[in-house]
């Protein structure tokens, strides 16, 4: 009995099946070829995707999801080939709270914008409708 000790093969993934998995669409996947961050192989005419690019597809999506830039994300990405886990996850941790102050500072905006569109209701339905008498 001989012991196969090479390892088996990666699975790999059509554009459809990494679409269906993470709501994607084939643009997008495309797309995000086009911007150096993922590295379909081609068999034939079809796009094979390695377990390596569905983990960076799973990350290119929370960092869209969050409002991240492709440029941001190729940063946190390519930092993994070039200074390792370590040097990736302190610049991640710089761009993620950059991106927290981004989102406070919009909150905040918000917050302003929805008060001053209520006082406004309350001037105009006071001075225009007193009796509570609002038209649909």
């Amino acid at each position: 009995m001989s012991l196969n000790l090479r390892r088996p093969p990666y699975r790999t993934y059509s554009i459809t099946q990494l679409c269906h998995e993470f709501g994607a669409t084939p643009r997008a996947l495309r797309f995000y070829e086009e911007q150096g961050l993922l590295f379909p192989a081609r068999r034939e005419m079809q796009r094979v995707y390695s377990y390596k690019d569905r983990a960076r597809l799973a990350l290119i999506m929370r960092g869209r999801r969050v409002g991240l830039s492709v440029a941001e994300i190729r940063d946190i990405l390519d930092l993994y080939e070039e200074g390792g886990e370590t040097a990736q996850n302190a610049h991640a941790i710089r761009v993620f709270q950059k991106r927290i102050d981004e989102l406070l500072a919009q909150r905040e905006a918000v917050d302003e914008a929805i008060e001053a569109l209520k006082q406004a209701s309350v001037r105009l339905e006071t001075r225009y409708f007193p009796e509570g008498s609002l038209p649909a």
